[in-house]
């Protein structure tokens, strides 16, 4: 089989993986203007943008600590705050574990010591682990020492501007909440920094998608090629269309869609291609753009986890008929919400996936409904919060860039491991994943050296249940169905995302480091 050109590898699933949940406390006393309601040991207890006194507790992205409990914008329980920068991007915390599901728990409260700001990003290679080294079995660290895999601070720096941001909205004159002038300034923003002709913000990266196949025909009767390895929205989007999604292989080293897989599963009813980035890594867009020219099909580009990425001059969700962002909590450009946005180099695609997000409305003529859409708008707030966020955002991938060259530098080559494709072109470093013969026993020895990890897709599309029947159906229509899907079988097998975080410090890179080559070291060497 023709493998796929190295274009990279590091990114999660396309939309609404591992998004975290839980909540924070604090001990000010006296009145504290939050956005949620608490509980205070006192005589008075704060709620939404109001006042109260005595002893109460107020939200604070769960970076808080006392007697009181209050939620956080959809973060997390949190373990402890940290005083520390992480390579001049900002403050560092050590939360508790993550779990599969992307939720952490935290047992007590910890403060985290400070740590040197350095003076300039770097990664200090520090002492290599020799076979047989390491800490003895049983002597991980505390609870609250662990490397998070999702950073549990990421909007601790920017919470008085979100408060900010949400009384002014709130308490407007125009009182619009949803698609007003913020959010058409988010899209001319991202519009003029892609060189896109359209952007539409949307309500998530999965709505992205159903947004786009509407935009572009694809419907009953229709079949679309997606990846066998990747988040469920590449297969329900294309059902909820009444299209059928046919689940091609992926390429051995890049665990995106591999182009001659593709190019065997298109059938006379075939609509569209549907590659995806995957694990930081860009799909094979050159190859995928001649091959669906050459067919005559339409190019859907999931991009959701790629923004930032650029292959061969060209940026993510720019190579076929349209792209896609997910602004979810997780993501490169997450935020305290669900979101993504359509982008396009086509202005009439852009136009109807407009009409399509608003209920098929043109946005002038209010009430008039041209063609049947759905309730996909972008919240006011969320935008104004992702403008102030935008200029930072090469910052944060430069670190992540960093971070995911030293594993790859230190990590290649140990047994049993294969670490992503090196390199910077066509990547965003969403996630870092390796893939390890022996995955689950050395998730566990991360885990009791304190570090957290993620495994994304423990399982191919085609063998989760709600998708078993679609592949079983579509494999006995069709001679072209191919032998299976080996290699998005193995790769599910043997995945495991380590943390490549933007807040991640030196010293936590390093901890990660030393604990995967300890592990490879001792068991194989």
């Amino acid at each position: 089989m023709t493998t796929t050109s190295t274009h990279g590898l590091p990114a999660g699933d396309g939309d609404g993986d591992g998004t975290e949940s839980g909540t924070g406390t604090n001990t000010a006393p006296g009145s504290d203007t939050t956005l949620g309601t608490g509980t205070g040991t006192g005589s008075g207890a704060d709620t939404a943008l109001s006042t109260g006194t005595g002893s109460g507790t107020g939200t604070d992205f769960g970076t808080g600590k006392g007697s009181g409990t209050g939620t956080d914008f959809g973060t997390e329980t949190d373990s402890g705050t940290g005083a520390g920068t992480a390579l001049g991007i900002g403050p560092a915390v050590v939360p508790g574990a993550a779990t599969d599901s992307g939720f952490r728990t935290a047992p007590e409260l910890r403060t985290a010591p400070e740590l040197h700001t350095a003076p300039e990003p770097r990664i200090a290679p520090g002492p290599r682990t020799a076979p047989g080294s390491g800490p003895a079995p049983g002597t991980g660290p505390a609870p609250g020492d662990r490397v998070p895999f999702f950073p549990p601070d990421l909007f601790h720096e920017d919470r008085d501007t979100l408060l900010r941001l949400l009384h002014e909205i709130g308490t407007g004159a125009e009182q619009k909440f949803i698609l007003g002038d913020r959010t058409r300034r988010f899209e001319d923003a991202l519009r003029d920094r892609l060189g896109a002709a359209d952007v539409v913000a949307c309500s998530s990266g999965t709505s992205a998608l159903h947004l786009i196949l509407t935009a572009l025909g694809v419907g009953p009767g229709d079949e679309v090629v997606v990846p066998a390895l990747g988040c469920a929205p590449l297969a329900a989007a294309v059902l909820h269309t009444g299209a059928v999604p046919v689940f091609g292989d992926v390429d051995p080293r890049t665990l995106t869609l591999d182009p001659e897989d593709a190019r065997a599963r298109i059938t006379p009813r075939t609509k569209a291609l549907m590659p995806a980035h995957m694990f930081s890594v860009m799909a094979d867009m050159p190859r995928f753009t001649a091959l669906a020219a050459a067919e005559g099909l339409r190019l859907v580009e999931d991009s959701a986890v790629a923004q930032g990425a650029v292959l061969d001059g060209t940026p993510a969700g720019l190579w076929g008929d349209a792209g896609l962002y997910s602004f979810v909590q997780v993501k490169s450009f997450g935020m305290p919400g669900e979101g993504g946005a359509v982008v396009t180099r086509d202005e009439e695609t852009g136009h109807r996936v407009r009409m399509l997000r608003n209920h098929g409305q043109d946005g002038v003529h209010r009430g008039l409904h041209h063609v049947i859409g759905v309730n996909s708008r972008f919240d006011e707030i969320q935008a104004a919060f992702q403008l102030h966020r935008l200029p930072g955002l090469d910052a944060r991938l430069e670190r992540r860039a960093r971070i995911a060259a030293h594993y790859t530098e230190h990590l290649t080559g140990l047994p049993g491991v294969t670490t992503p494709p090196p390199g910077t072109d066509g990547r965003c470093y969403y996630v870092y994943t390796l893939l390890a013969d022996d995955r689950d026993a050395l998730r566990d020895h991360l885990s009791a050296e304190g570090v957290d990890t993620h495994v994304y897709y423990p399982k191919t599309l085609p063998d989760q249940a709600a998708f078993a029947p679609v592949a079983a159906g579509a494999s006995a229509a069709s001679a072209a169905s191919g032998p299976g899907w080996p290699h998005a079988r193995d790769a599910a097998r043997r995945q495991l995302s380590l943390p490549v975080h933007h807040r991640l410090t030196d010293a936590q890179v390093e901890r990660v480091t030393e604990a995967v080559r300890a592990h490879a070291l001792r068991t194989r060497g």
